[in-house]
C-alpha cells in the first residue's frame, strides 16, 4: 500500500509537522523492509511562497503554497496520477489558505483516492465557515479520526457527523525508553536540580506564567527546583511580537525575585532528545488558560515517557490524566500549583505512582501500534471505495432539498417592501430598499403560492405589488431606490431595474392568484410599454423580453405586445450576429453579470413567436456559457472581479453571485421546455447545488440556521452578509427545482424517457 500524506511536514517548525512525521514512519514500520518512500509520499504545506523556504526530505514530492489557491488543484491531480492507494490528511484551520482554512476543500473534493482526516482541533463554538469546513472534510473522508471521546461529542452533537464517520485513535507517542544514563541529567539546568518542565512553541495562550507565579512558594519549600521551559516561540508571535512573551517571563521571575529559578532552552529538539529531557524532569507541567484544547501533543508525549503531570483542566488532560496518571489545578491558580506540587515534591511514593500509571498507559500509545491502527482504517476505505464506485449513481432524490422557509425572507420584509441588504443574517436597513429586490420578491412569492398555496406567500404579493405601484413615474418608468424612511433616492432607475419589474409584473399577469391582483398588475405592466423602445441596454431588453412572454401566455391575440417582442428579440439577434466569432457565440465583447438570462430570454421568445433562428441561437449561445462555466462538472460561473472579455485566455472566478447561479437554473428548466432533452434538467440539479456547495470552493451558501442565502463566493471563503439579491436567488432557485421534480420527471417516467440520474458523492 502507498498512501499520500497531505500535511505540513519537517524541518517546518510545526506541531502537525512533527505528529504527521511521526505517523509516516509508525505505518512504515508496519511493512518490513520498506522505505519511507515505498510506502508512500508527502504533499507538504509552506507557509512561504518560496517552495525553497524548507530543505524537505525526498519523500516530500509536492509543496502546497499555503495562499496559492491553484497548488491545491493541481495538487488533487498530482495526487490522483499518482500510484499512491489511499490519502491522510492532517487537518488544522491554521495550516491551510483562505478564510480558516477553506482552500483545502476544492482539494478534497477533487480527490478520487480514499481519505482519512485527521482532525487536530475540534472546536465547541465554530464559525459559520468552520462548521461547514468540518463537514464538508467528513463528507469527503472515509473516516474522520479524532484523539479524545470529546472530540467525538462534539463532532456529533454540533456538527452532526455520523457516529460511524468518526474513529478514536489516540495521539501516539515515541517507542523509546529512558536511557540507563540520561545526559540530561548532566547539563546546568538539570544538575543537582530538582526540575519543572515544560516544552513546545511559546505564546501567551500557553499561560506559562501561572508557574512563575506560583515559583517563590515552591522555592520556599524547595529551594533547589527551578522550571525550565523547551522550546522556540511560536513563528507566528515572532514574526508579530518578537521575543516579547518571553521577556515579560524573565521580568515576571525577576520581581517575584526567582529568576534564578527560571530557565529557558530556545530551541527546537529532536524527538529523541526530549524524550531525555521527559525522562530526566521532576514534574512536567501544562498550564494552559482555557479549556478549549482538544488535542495536546505535548501532554501525549509527557505521558508517554512516564512522567508526572500535572495540568490544568483542559479537555484532553481530563481524559488523559484520569485514573491517577496526572494531577490538575484550576486555570491561573497558582496557589493551587504550588500546593500540588509541593506535595508531589515532598511524597516520593507519589510521584512515582503517577509515573508509573502514565507510563503504562503510554504503552499503548505508542507510534508502531497506533501506527498499525491507521493501517488498518486505511484497508477499511479502500475496501468501502471500491464497494462505493458500484453503486455511484442514482436517481436524485427532491428530500435532499433543504425544507422550503420564507424565515429570512419575513425578517427583510416590512410593510413597504424587502430591505436590500442584510449584516450577517440581520436587516441592514440603513441601505434602504431597491425595485430590483422587491421585482424578485413578487415572483418568489408567486411562485412559493403556486407551488403549495403557501398564505405566508400570499400575504406577501400585496406588499411587493405595493413597492412597485409606489415606484413607478407618472409617465410610466420606475424609480429603484427607496431610504429606509421612504424618500426617493433615484428620479429614474436602472434599464436592468425596469426589465426585471416588467418581468415580474408579466409573470403576475401569467399566474396571478385573483383578477385583482392580475387587473392591478396589467395597469402597471401597460403603463410601462413606452419605455421598451428607449432601452439600450442588453440586460434590460433581455428582462423584458421574458416578461412580455409571460404576458403574451394569457394575452396571444395582442398584436402589438407582439411587435414589440419581435422587435426586442431582433435587437438582441443583431447583438450575437455583431459579436459573435468562431470561439465566442456571445451577445455582447464581454461575459458579466447575470449571463444566463440571454438564452432564457431567447428561449422564452421562440416559445411564443415558433422562430426557429432564435430557437438555434439560444441553443448555440447556452451551449458556449455551458462549456465555460461547466467543464469541472460543477457550476463556476463568470466571476465579476473584472468579467470575462473577447479574447481573455482565462475566465476570471471570483467573486460568484447567486443571481448568476439563478439564471442558470431557469436557463436550463427552460432549455428542457424547448427541447426535452433530460441533459439539460441535470444541468440545472447541478446549477441549484452551487447554493448548498457544489462549486468551486466546496462551501455551501445558504444558510440552515438562517434561512437564507450568503452574498457571494470571494475567493478566501464566502460574503457571510445574506441580502435580498442573494437570498431570492436561492429561493426561486429552489422552487424551479421543486417543480421540475414534482412535475416533468413524473412525466418523463410515464413516457419512458431517459431517468434523471445524477453522481453523488459517496
Amino acid at each position: 500500500m502507498r498512501i499520500a500524506y497531505i500535511s505540513t511536514y519537517p524541518p517546518r517548525e510545526c506541531g502537525i509537522a512533527t505528529f504527521n512525521n511521526n505517523l509516516v514512519n509508525a505505518i512504515r514500520a508496519n511493512f518490513k523492509n520498506k522505505s519511507i518512500s515505498d510506502t508512500g509520499f508527502v504533499v507538504a504545506l509552506n507557509d512561504s511562497e518560496n517552495i525553497d523556504e524548507y530543505e524537505y526530505p525526498e519523500e516530500v514530492k509536492y509543496i502546497i503554497r499555503q495562499d496559492n489557491q491553484k497548488d491545491y488543484i493541481r495538487a488533487a491531480n498530482y495526487i490522483n496520477t499518482s500510484t499512491a492507494d489511499a490519502c491522510i490528511m492532517e487537518h488544522e484551520f491554521g495550516i491551510y489558505g483562505g478564510e480558516s482554512g477553506i482552500y483545502v476543500l476544492p482539494l478534497l473534493n477533487r480527490l478520487n483516492k480514499p481519505l482519512i482526516s485527521i482532525l487536530h482541533t475540534v472546536l465547541r463554538e465554530p464559525s459559520f465557515i468552520q462548521k461547514i469546513i468540518i463537514r464538508e472534510i467528513a463528507n469527503q473522508s472515509s473516516k474522520v479520526v479524532v484523539m479524545s471521546r470529546k472530540a467525538i461529542k462534539f463532532l456529533k452533537e454540533i456538527y452532526e457527523i455520523p457516529a460511524d464517520k468518526i474513529q478514536l485513535i489516540e495521539h501516539g507517542v515515541p517507542d523509546l525508553e529512558a536511557p540507563i544514563e540520561n545526559p540530561i541529567k548532566k547539563i546546568v539546568p538539570f544538575r543537582n536540580k530538582r526540575v519543572l518542565f515544560t516544552f513546545g512553541l511559546i505564546s501567551r495562550g500557553k499561560g506559562l506564567e501561572t508557574v512563575v507565579k506560583a515559583l517563590p512558594k515552591i522555592v520556599e519549600q524547595h529551594p533547589d527546583v527551578v522550571y525550565v521551559i523547551l522550546g522556540n516561540t511560536h513563528p507566528g508571535v515572532l514574526k508579530n511580537s518578537g521575543e516579547e512573551y518571553r521577556e515579560n517571563l524573565k521580568r515576571l521571575a525577576a520581581q517575584l525575585n526567582v529568576e534564578k529559578n527560571l530557565m529557558f532552552i530556545n530551541k527546537f529538539v529532536s524527538e529523541d532528545e526530549l524524550f531525555n529531557y521527559l525522562t530526566a524532569v521532576d514534574i512536567y507541567i501544562t498550564p494552559y488558560l482555557n479549556e478549549a484544547q482538544i488535542t495536546s501533543g505535548t501532554l501525549s508525549y509527557a505521558v508517554g515517557a512516564g512522567a508526572a503531570v500535572v495540568s490544568t483542566p483542559y479537555w484532553h488532560a481530563q481524559e488523559l490524566l484520569d485514573d491517577n496518571r496526572g494531577r490538575l489545578f484550576n486555570f491561573k491558580d497558582s496557589e493551587s500549583l504550588a500546593d500540588i506540587v509541593n506535595e508531589l515534591l515532598e511524597s516520593p511514593s507519589k510521584l512515582n505512582k503517577l509515573k508509573n500509571n502514565a507510563y503504562q498507559y503510554g504503552l499503548k500509545l505508542r507510534w508502531p501500534r497506533i501506527g498499525a491502527t491507521y493501517l488498518a482504517t486505511l484497508e477499511q476505505a479502500i475496501q468501502k471505495q471500491g464497494f462505493a464506485e458500484k453503486i455511484l449513481q442514482t436517481i436524485v432524490d427532491p428530500e435532499v432539498l433543504p425544507k422550503f422557509s420564507l424565515a429570512h425572507i419575513k425578517r427583510l420584509t416590512d410593510d413597504t417592501g424587502i430591505v436590500q441588504h442584510a449584516k450577517f443574517g440581520i436587516p441592514n436597513l440603513k441601505e434602504g430598499y431597491c425595485l430590483d429586490d422587491n421585482a424578485r420578491a413578487l415572483i418568489m412569492a408567486l411562485m412559493a403560492y403556486q407551488q403549495n398555496k403557501s398564505k405566508e406567500a400570499l400575504d406577501l404579493l400585496p406588499i411587493y405589488l405595493s413597492y412597485i405601484h409606489y415606484m413607478q413615474r407618472e409617465d410610466g418608468n420606475f424609480r429603484n431606490f427607496l431610504s429606509f424612511n421612504r424618500n426617493y433616492l433615484d428620479e429614474i432607475g436602472s434599464e436592468d431595474s425596469f426589465g426585471r419589474t416588467v418581468w415580474s409584473l408579466g409573470y403576475l399577469i401569467n399566474c396571478a392568484p385573483n383578477n385583482s391582483y392580475r387587473e392591478f398588475a396589467r395597469e402597471l405592466f401597460q403603463r410601462s410599454v413606452p419605455h421598451f423602445k428607449t432601452m439600450h441596454h442588453l440586460h434590460g431588453i433581455i428582462n423584458t423580453i421574458i416578461g412580455v412572454s409571460y404576458y403574451l401566455k394569457v394575452h396571444p391575440s395582442d398584436e402589438g405586445m407582439l411587435n414589440e417582442l419581435v422587435s426586442m428579440t431582433n435587437t438582441v439577434m443583431d447583438a450575437y450576429e455583431k459579436n459573435k466569432t468562431s470561439d465566442w457565440k456571445w451577445f455582447e465583447d464581454k461575459m458579466s453579470y447575470d449571463n444566463g438570462i440571454f438564452p432564457l430570454a431567447l428561449f422564452h421568445s421562440c416559445e411564443i413567436t415558433g422562430d426557429e433562428r432564435v430557437r438555434n441561437v439560444a441553443i448555440e449561445s447556452l451551449k458556449f456559457l455551458d462549456n465555460l462555466t461547466m467543464s469541472s462538472g460543477y457550476l463556476s460561473p463568470v466571476g465579476n472581479e473584472g468579467w470575462f472579455n473577447k479574447g481573455d485566455t482565462e475566465m476570471p472566478i471570483f467573486d460568484q453571485q447567486a443571481i448568476e447561479t439563478m439564471a442558470m437554473v431557469l436557463m436550463y428548466r427552460q432549455a428542457y421546455h424547448a427541447t426535452q432533452k433530460t441533459e439539460f434538467v441535470r444541468k440545472m440539479f447541478t446549477s441549484y447545488m452551487w447554493f448548498l456547495g457544489e462549486n468551486t470552493l466546496r462551501v455551501p451558501l445558504y444558510d440552515h440556521e438562517t434561512k437564507g442565502c450568503c452574498d457571494g463566493l470571494q475567493p478566501t471563503g464566502i460574503n457571510r452578509n445574506q441580502g435580498a439579491e442573494s437570498t431570492l436567488a436561492y429561493m426561486i432557485s429552489h422552487l424551479v427545482v421543486l417543480n421540475a421534480f414534482q412535475h416533468e420527471y413524473e412525466y418523463d417516467t410515464v413516457k419512458q424517457v431517459e431517468p434523471v440520474i445524477f453522481k453523488q458523492s459517496i
